[in-house]
């Protein structure tokens, strides 16, 4: 299941920024998309491969060839490895086109817990942040 993002034309609203952010530049937001974009279609990519690893271990039953306890634990410890690099990237892909979203609908860099501006290099740094640096930190002390 290979995803991909259309670029849309940018939003009117402007990027929020915090006071001591110069505001957003028409390149930096064509460069954000770029990235977010480029990590959709990377992720895509990757889910694609792992669930084909994923079919092919699947279809391979465990002990069904005579294989003893350690070869039977190592192919469940691979596929529950398997299955976690598909979560993550999915998760990551989910993050990513809902940045993209946010850009699209004039949301992008303002905080979803207090909707003040996440900061615009908090953004450089993670793209796909969703939180700003106060309400990150509520979040990760609770």
């Amino acid at each position: 299941m290979t995803q991909t993002w259309t670029e849309k034309t940018p939003a009117e609203a402007p990027v929020k920024v915090t006071a001591e952010d110069s505001s957003w530049t028409e390149a930096e937001l064509r460069q954000v998309r770029a990235d977010l974009t480029a990590e959709v279609d990377r992720l895509s990519e990757e889910i694609a491969v792992i669930e084909a690893e994923i079919s092919g271990v699947v279809e391979d039953p465990i002990g069904a060839d005579g294989r003893d306890e350690a070869d039977v634990g190592g192919k469940l410890a691979e596929r529950e490895h398997e299955v976690n690099l598909l979560e993550g990237a999915r998760a990551g892909l989910a993050q990513n086109m809902a940045a993209l979203e946010r850009l699209d609908a004039g949301t992008y860099g303002t905080c979803e817990s207090c909707g003040e501006p996440i900061g615009k290099l908090r953004l450089q740094a993670f793209q796909r942040a969703t939180l700003c640096v106060s309400c990150k930190r509520a979040q990760e002390k609770r």
